[in-house]
């Protein structure tokens, strides 16, 4: 890379995070679910399956309709603290501690009494997430959050499932703003195919072209806006059901 591209990464990179620094707190609300062991918020509505496997753990959360935006916002960080000057403030935790997670599913509009559904943020975040920040005694506490950057374990990794000419890429593991904003496939006797978000973080080609036997290559752009090609992510001999790491992370 020479210099100039170098200092401009370089200057994106940096106004990315100042942007994040610069975040302002927002009022919502959060509940949660899922289990002292966080094993019931495994799978959802982002298609990640299994969270540990897919390299979210169980600090992750659900979020109301409004926040989940369809599936754009599956992968997203924020960090939640429990607001203690607002009603229902005394069930937080002492000391105003604060909790990092990343959207993994949708909270149903009609959960915990129509609190996913109100219009307002609301996070159903995994009881070992929640137990960070409130009393599980509360049901409902009111929060401050915003969106934070990113920090993820080794490279994007790219689930696929589907059959014959139908190919559904889950994409996971996204570091920098989480989440992905767009995405192609190539084969190894294609050209760059296009794809849209079928639901979740799931992703597929809009032609229903053959890939199967086929080396595969991944191209997405983050909702960040860093774009990365994946070359080669999974060798021809691919399988549905599968998921193939790469050593490549996205930083905003």
């Amino acid at each position: 890379m020479d210099m100039a591209n170098s200092l401009f990464l370089s200057t994106v990179v940096l106004a990315a995070c100042l942007a994040l620094a610069a975040a302002q707190w927002t009022p919502g609300t959060a509940s949660f679910y899922g289990g002292p062991d966080g094993s019931g918020t495994m799978g959802g509505a982002c298609g990640y399956g299994n969270l540990n496997n897919a390299g979210y753990g169980l600090l992750n959360t659900a979020l109301s309709q409004t926040l989940f935006n369809n599936g754009v916002s599956c992968g997203q960080c924020y960090t939640i603290t429990c607001d203690t000057s607002q009603p229902g403030g005394h069930y937080c935790k002492p000391g105003g501690t604060s909790i990092a997670v990343s959207a993994t599913n949708l909270c149903p509009p009609n959960s915990n009494g129509g609190w996913c559904g109100s219009g307002s943020p609301h996070f159903e975040m995994s009881q070992p997430a929640f137990e960070y920040i409130g009393s599980v005694q509360a049901g409902v506490i009111p929060v401050q959050y915003q969106r934070v950057q990113c920090k993820r374990s080794g490279g994007v990794r790219f689930s696929i499932s589907g059959f014959n000419y139908f190919v559904i890429v889950n994409i996971q593991n996204l570091g920098g703003s989480g989440s992905v904003g767009a995405a192609s496939v190539k084969g190894d006797k294609t050209g760059w195919i296009e794809m849209s978000r079928n639901w979740g973080a799931n992703w597929q080609p809009i032609t229903g072209v053959g890939l199967v036997g086929q080396a595969l290559s991944f191209a997405v752009r983050s909702t960040g806006g860093q774009y990365i090609q994946f070359l080669n992510a999974a060798p021809a001999w691919w399988q549905f059901g599968q998921t193939y790491s790469t050593n490549q992370q996205f930083a905003y």
